[in-house]
C-alpha cells in the first residue's frame, strides 16, 4: 500500500542541518501522521507521497517547503510583565505569548529590566533539512481519523 492522501503513515527519521544531527525518533515509538492533511511540514510530505511499508528515504527540504524563511519583522521587544509566568527568562528558552492570533511559542533573545526581546519565527526557519526517514506502517485512516484531520493511537494523537 503506497502513501497518498487518506493513509495513516508511520515513520521514524533522523532530521540533520548541515552534517549535524538534530532530532531523532528512534528510541521510542514511530510518528504518524494522516497524509494530505498537512500534519508534517510539506516538503517531507511531498518527499514520503507514493513509499510504501519499509522504504528508506532520504529528504533535503528547503526552508520554503520546511519551517519557512526567517522574518526579521517576527522579532520584537514586549514588556516583561507579559512574561511573568515564565519564570527567571533566558535567551533560548521557550516561551508561550498570548497574541491576537491565539497563543503562539516564542523564542527569548535579550532579557532587559522591563523589557524582552522575543523572536516569533520557528526555531528551524530559514534552515534546509535534511530527514533520513525508515517507513515503518503504511494503513488506511478510519473514518474518525478523517473526520478529525490527524491519526490516532501509537505515535499520533491521543484523545
Amino acid at each position: 500500500m503506497s502513501i497518498e492522501a487518506g493513509k495513516v503513515v508511520q515513520f521514524h527519521y533522523d532530521l540533520f542541518i548541515n552534517d549535524t544531527q538534530i532530532e531523532s525518533s528512534r528510541s521510542g515509538e514511530p510518528m504518524a501522521y494522516l497524509h494530505g492533511s498537512q500534519n508534517i511540514i510539506s516538503g517531507l510530505e511531498t518527499a514520503l507521497a507514493g513509499h510504501v511499508t519499509g522504504d528508506h528515504v532520504e529528504a533535503t527540504i528547503a526552508p520554503e517547503q520546511g519551517y519557512g524563511l526567517r522574518e526579521d519583522n517576527r522579532v520584537q521587544r514586549i514588556s516583561a510583565k507579559y512574561l511573568k509566568h515564565a519564570g527567571k527568562l533566558k535567551p533560548g528558552m521557550q516561551v508561550q505569548v498570548s497574541t491576537d492570533q491565539g497563543p503562539r511559542l516564542v523564542t527569548v533573545v535579550k532579557v532587559g529590566l522591563k523589557s524582552v526581546d522575543v523572536d516569533g519565527n520557528h526555531p528551524l526557519a530559514g534552515e534546509t533539512l535534511r530527514f533520513v526517514v525508515d517507513i515503518v506502517d503504511v494503513r488506511d485512516a478510519t473514518a474518525e481519523e478523517k473526520s478529525h484531520g490527524h491519526a490516532h493511537g501509537v505515535g499520533g494523537h491521543h484523545h
